[in-house]
Parts: C-alpha cells; structure tokens; sequence
C-alpha cells in the first residue's frame, strides 16, 4: 500500500504537470525544445543524489520521494504527449477551424482525442519508471516494497529481495493493465472514474491526517540505518519508552541509507531520536583533521563527540553502550592460515596480490583506507562495494579483504578472521541515542528510560543479537525485547510486533 500510494500521488502530479506543459509547447518550439531538454536532463541525475539534495529542504519520508518520482514520471508523459500533439494531421485543424471551433474546443474534441494512445503510452511508461525507482524511497523513511529489497540484500536473504523484487514487477504490469483499461472507456466514463479515483485518493491522504491530529497520542518518531543491528536497538528504544509511558505513540523508521540522511533528518525536526556512534560523530558529522583519536580512550572520545554535538548543533548525546562497534579489516580462515596473517601488518607482504571490497564510505575516511595507506603504507587493488554485497563478494573468493564492523554477524556465518589492528588505526565506536536538546529538554522520561541502557550490551551479545536476525531470521523486535527481559529492563512484553513470529 506505501508502495501504492507513491506511484499514484507522483504519476497524478507528473500528468497534471507534463499534458498542459506538452499543450502549451506545441505552438511554442523554443520552449518546447527548453523543456525537453531539461525534463531529459533531471531524468539522468541519479535518485539517490536527487533524494540527498532535498533531505536537508523537505525533510524525509514520502515528500522527497514523491518529488524525484514526478521529476523521474515528467518526460515520458511530456514527449509523448508533444509529439502526438504536433504530428496531428494539419487538414483536421484547419476543417475544425472551418467549422468555426475555439483553439479550447478543438483541443478537447479533436488533439486530445487523437493524441489519446500516445500519451496513455507515455503514462504506462511514467508509471513504470516510477514503480521501479520508488524502491528507493525506503532508504528515507517512506517504506514500499524498497524495504524488502534492502533487508534482502543486507541479510543475504533472497527470499526477501524477491518479495520486493516481484512485488515491484507485479504492481507494473497491474498498473499498465489499467491504464490500458482506462484508455478503452468513452469521454464521459474517463471523466466519472478518473474524478472518482482523484476523490478517494485526496481522501485517503487527508482523512489519516485529520484523525492523527484530532485523537492520536504524542508520536516520537525513532530512526536506524540499514542493517539489522540499528534494528535492534531502535527497538530497544521504543520498548524502554513504551514500559515508561504508554500515552506516547512511538514510531520506528528503520533501514535508512547513510548518516548524512539521518543527520538531515534529525535537525529538521522530521525524526526525534537515532543511535549513532561516537567514532562516526567525529570523523563523519563533525571532522577535524586536526584531531587525534587514535591514542584516545573511550571515555574520552565520547565526551569529544558529546560536547561537539551539543556546541555545534545543540544536540544532546545519551549515554553509550557497552560494546564497541569498530571497522576491521576481514579476511577468510583459509587465507589467513595460508598466509600467516594475524594483524593488518601482515598483509604488507601480499598487498601487490590482493583485491580488496571495501565500500565507497570507508575508502574515503581517514579512520578507513586513508588510514590504512598512511599509517600502515598498504595499498590495494579495490573495487568498491555495497556494505551488503562485500561479505558476499569474499565468500565467493572475488575479493581478499573487506572492511566490516566487530559486531557483524557474518563473521561468525561465515567463518572469517578479523585481523588485529596493531597499530591502533581505528577509533573506538560505540552507541548512543542521539537527539535534540529541545526534545530531550521537553521529554525528560524519554531520556530518563534510555539511560537504562548505559553501560550495557557487551560485544559478544551484540554479535549473537546480529546472528539472531540475520541468520536465524528471528525478528529485530523479539530479539530487542528478550534481551531487555532476560536483563530485568523490560519486565512485560508492552506492545505486540507485527511479524514477530
């Protein structure tokens, strides 16, 4: 239904904006030239860069999706319904001139009609573009079948990436078959079920809003990147606030993409609380080349990241967990004991050799690869890789080495060696809830019940919690919620989980 509602609130605008931009160009060739060019232009700029520039203006969730989809659905609808519109046999306009029609009249009663094919072509067209580029819509919180793909991909669970791969596909071909059908009916009956479909569209996006404002409870809306393990604790989060407060309605959007769309989002008000790391804090969010970390104690890393947050961006930082999540550098069980490998240092005598996968964000950090070439003097062949795809890529032998984090449950899957940083490159990460100081002013409770958590989660849990998930396929939610049971955080299962079992 997310998924639904997408394609149809992005086609409706696109055909409101392309058919009437297409029937003024028609008797105007500079800007009807100006117009495809640029609608062919925003066409070519990648999704993800479309939804990163407008993260930080509308915020996240379905609005910056529904913008890049009309900019993806503008130009099929526009060209066609252009073209169609000036190959128009010239002897019909002039006899209807004739006849002594309006420019109005013979555009309704005789270029629309004609040009009726090849626009609804155009729709199909538009519609499809959009179905399959809304996928990406739940790297920002808008949901749609997007979210199966990406925790298919992340989780190594093809079964998931099908269900939102065919599920896509499906809504494509439903989608064409009723413009199809659409296009079959007469003036008048186009005019009955397009009004009437409009009408219940408005509605169903105007009535939810209505309601929530008038008798919903206050809503915190908690976010977490891709992967299972921000999962798990967002909703640790939301049972430790509901077991503290039921009247607030909590909301989870989980599986986002990059820290920079959460930061975005966070400071816009659009989402109240994430966890993030404290290494990330200060080599992501707030870098410094000048700084040191690497000789840092936790402790002080984290009042570093805490203090920075809060002079810069007024941001308060909860207190950390236990455990540290830190890069690593990977390696296969085979390969490490064919080779004598048992630090990063070890890998300078084969790094002529080796292929490595690591992702485009650790080979641009100074705590990544930089570091790797600066302090340890190694230099590999790379291709860059999807965080999701590169256990993937070293289990089929494509690559060597990999970056990973200390807590990932494919270690463990799949019987990998984590080579010991002995020079001390990479910081300590470890995580904590992070919020507005406005919002954890106003909500005390809030910050209160998160506290619990301080001090808690040791490494081996954290992995075995991943392992949970992404192996064993227990839900985020159940995982979440044992172990705040098992350590008398939670004493009552508090709210049921949809897919729990």
């Amino acid at each position: 239904m997310e998924h639904v509602y997408l394609t149809l609130i992005s086609l409706i605008i696109a055909i409101v904006i392309a058919i009437p931009l297409a029937v003024y160009a028609r008797n105007h060739r500079v800007f009807a030239h100006i117009a495809l060019g640029f609608t062919s232009i925003m066409q070519t700029i990648p999704s993800l860069a479309i939804l990163g520039i407008l993260i930080p203006i509308v915020g996240i969730g379905s609005k910056p999706a529904i913008i890049a989809l009309v900019i993806y659905g503008i130009l099929p609808i526009y060209s066609n319904t252009y073209t169609a519109l000036t190959t128009i046999d010239p002897n019909l306009t002039e006899a209807a001139e004739v006849f002594g029609l309006t420019k109005w009249q013979r555009l309704f009663r005789i270029e629309l009609p004609l040009s009726k094919d090849s626009i609804l072509t155009g729709i199909k067209t538009s519609t499809v573009l959009i179905i399959g580029t809304a996928t990406l819509a739940a790297l920002i919180g808008a949901g749609g079948l997007g979210t199966f793909i990406l925790l298919g991909i992340d989780r190594s669970n093809t079964a998931l990436t099908l269900t939102g791969a065919i599920g896509s596909a499906l809504l494509a071909v439903v989608f064409s078959w009723l413009i199809t059908r659409f296009g079959r009916l007469k003036a008048k009956s186009m005019v009955i079920v397009g009004g009437t479909a409009l009408l219940l569209l408005l509605l169903g996006i105007i009535a939810p809003k209505v309601y929530t404002a008038t008798t919903q409870p206050e809503r915190i809306v908690i976010a977490g990147k891709l992967g299972s393990e921000p999962d798990i604790l967002i909703n640790m989060y939301r049972d430790l606030i509901d077991a503290g407060d039921k009247k607030i309605d909590v909301d989870l959007k989980p599986n986002f993409g990059k820290t920079s769309f959460l930061f975005s989002a966070l400071k816009s008000n659009q989402i109240n609380i994430y966890p993030e790391f404290t290494g990330t804090v200060l080599e992501d969010i707030i870098p410094n080349s000048k700084r040191q970390l690497q000789n840092k104690s936790a402790t002080q890393i984290y009042h570093m990241a805490k203090n920075e947050l809060a002079a810069k961006y007024n941001m308060t930082y909860g207190s950390p967990l236990n455990y540290n999540n830190t890069y690593t550098v990977v390696t296969t069980h085979k390969f490490a004991k064919r080779h004598h490998l048992r630090t990063i240092s070890d890998l300078k005598k084969l790094q002529s050799r080796l292929h490595s996968g690591f992702d485009l964000e650790f080979m641009n950090r100074d705590d990544g690869y930089k570091g790797l070439v600066k302090k340890y003097g190694l230099s590999f062949n790379n291709t860059d890789l999807d965080p999701d795809l590169r256990y993937q890529a070293i289990r089929r032998g494509q690559v060597q080495v990999i970056d990973g984090y200390s807590t990932d449950s494919q270690i463990r899957q799949y019987h990998l060696v984590s080579l010991r940083d002995n020079k001390h490159l990479f910081p300590t990460y470890q995580g904590a809830p992070l919020m507005t100081k406005a919002f954890a002013k106003k909500h005390p409770a809030v910050v209160k019940q998160l506290q619990q958590l301080a001090g808690k989660i040791t490494a081996k849990e954290m992995r075995e919690m991943n392992y949970d998930v992404n192996v064993k396929k227990v839900s985020a939610a159940k995982v979440a919620r044992h172990y705040l049971q098992r350590h008398h955080l939670l004493r009552l299962v508090v709210r049921s989980q949809v897919g729990d079992t």
